[in-house]
C-alpha cells in the first residue's frame, strides 16, 4: 500500500504565490497572481485549486487579483470533520474576502464551487460583485430537476448518490485515487479528455485527493444536501435560497455536461432578479475553464469589467 499523499503536492510552482489565510475559524491555503479588483475562484470536485492554473495569470494579466482557494477540506486547506454545509461554504467564502482585504469580489466558481457560488451571492449579495457559474445548476433547481427528471438529471446523479455510503471515501481514494480519474473522464468533454492536458491533471487531482482526509471532506458536501432534505436547517436553507438573488450573473455551461445536464442547469436563471445570461458551449463537458479556458476568460473578462 502507498503512503498517503501530503499537502505538499498541491504547492505547484508557477506565475503565482502561494499563502495560507485565516477565515471563518478555518486555515485556507489559496493562490494569488496579480492586482486590482478581486476574483474569487472557487474549484469543484473531484479538483483542488489547480483547476484554475490556465485562468489565473490570464486574470492577473487582465489586471485583476485573481486568487484560488482550496475549498474547505481540500488540498492545502484545513480538513475538520463538520462545517460542509450550505451556510458553512457560503461563510467560508465571505470570509475569505475579508481576511483578503477586500469588501466585495467577483466570483467565478465551477461545478460545486458554482453550487457555493450561487449560495454565497443569494445569502451575502452585497459583497458578491458579479457572479460566474460554471458547470453548476442553482442548488433548488438541482433539487428540482432530481425529482421531476429521474430519467434525467436522476440518472446522471446516480454515481454520487453512492457517495452517501458510509465509508465511501475509501472508494475514493482506493487504487492511487482512480476513480477520481475516471470521473475526470466520465463527466469531461471527449476532445479534452483524449487532449495532451488531461493525462497530467488528472493525475495532480487523484494525488490531491489522497492527502488524508480530504476524500472524506469532499463527500461531506454532497451528504449534507442528502441529508439536510429532512432536517429544520435544510427546511431553512431552501426558504433563504428562494429569494432570487440580485447579483449580476453569467451561466456557462458545456453542452456535452453529462453531469450536470444543460437542460438542468439552464432553469436556474428563475433564482436571479438582477442581470442575466446564460451561454452553452458546444461540444464542451463539466470542466469548462479546463476544456475552452481562452474562451472562458472572455466571458469571465466580458461579465465583471
Amino acid at each position: 500500500m502507498r503512503v498517503p499523499a501530503d499537502d505538499s503536492c498541491v504547492l505547484v510552482d508557477g506565475p503565482w504565490a502561494h499563502r495560507f489565510v485565516s477565515a471563518n475559524g478555518s486555515r485556507f491555503h489559496v493562490v494569488e497572481a496579480g492586482s486590482g479588483p478581486l476574483v474569487l475562484l472557487l474549484h469543484g470536485f473531484p479538483e483542488f485549486w489547480y483547476a484554475w492554473h490556465r485562468l489565473l495569470p490570464a486574470l492577473a494579466d487582465a489586471g485583476y487579483r485573481a486568487v484560488a482557494v482550496d475549498m474547505r477540506g481540500y488540498g492545502g486547506t484545513d480538513k475538520p470533520p463538520r462545517g460542509y454545509d450550505g451556510y458553512t461554504l457560503a461563510a467560508d467564502v465571505t470570509g475569505l474576502i475579508r481576511a483578503l482585504g477586500e469588501r466585495t469580489a467577483a466570483l467565478v466558481g465551477a461545478g460545486f464551487g458554482g453550487m457555493v457560488g450561487w449560495t454565497a451571492a443569494s445569502f451575502h449579495p452585497a459583497m458578491v460583485r458579479r457572479l460566474v457559474v460554471l458547470g453548476a445548476a442553482h442548488p433548488l433547481r438541482l433539487r428540482t430537476a432530481l425529482v421531476v427528471d429521474p430519467r434525467g438529471q436522476g440518472a446522471a446523479a446516480a454515481l454520487t448518490l453512492r457517495f452517501q455510503i458510509p465509508r465511501y471515501e475509501h472508494a475514493l481514494t482506493r487504487d492511487d485515487a482512480a476513480l477520481v480519474g475516471e470521473l475526470l473522464a466520465r463527466w469531461g468533454g471527449a476532445d479534452w479528455v483524449a487532449g495532451p492536458d488531461f493525462a497530467d491533471y488528472a493525475a495532480r487531482c487523484r494525488e490531491a485527493m489522497r492527502i488524508p482526509q480530504a476524500a472524506f471532506c469532499a463527500l461531506e458536501g454532497y451528504r449534507w444536501s442528502f441529508r439536510s432534505v429532512l432536517r429544520l436547517h435544510g427546511y431553512r436553507f431552501v426558504k433563504l435560497m428562494q429569494r432570487p438573488t440580485a447579483v449580476p450573473t453569467l451561466q456557462l455551461h458545456g453542452g456535452a455536461d453529462t453531469a450536470i445536464l444543460p437542460r438542468t442547469a439552464q432553469g436556474s436563471g428563475r433564482y436571479v432578479s438582477g442581470p442575466y445570461e446564460w451561454r452553452s458551449l458546444d461540444g464542451v463537458g463539466h470542466f469548462p475553464h479546463l476544456e475552452r479556458p481562452d474562451h472562458v476568460l472572455g466571458e469571465i473578462l466580458r461579465w465583471i469589467k
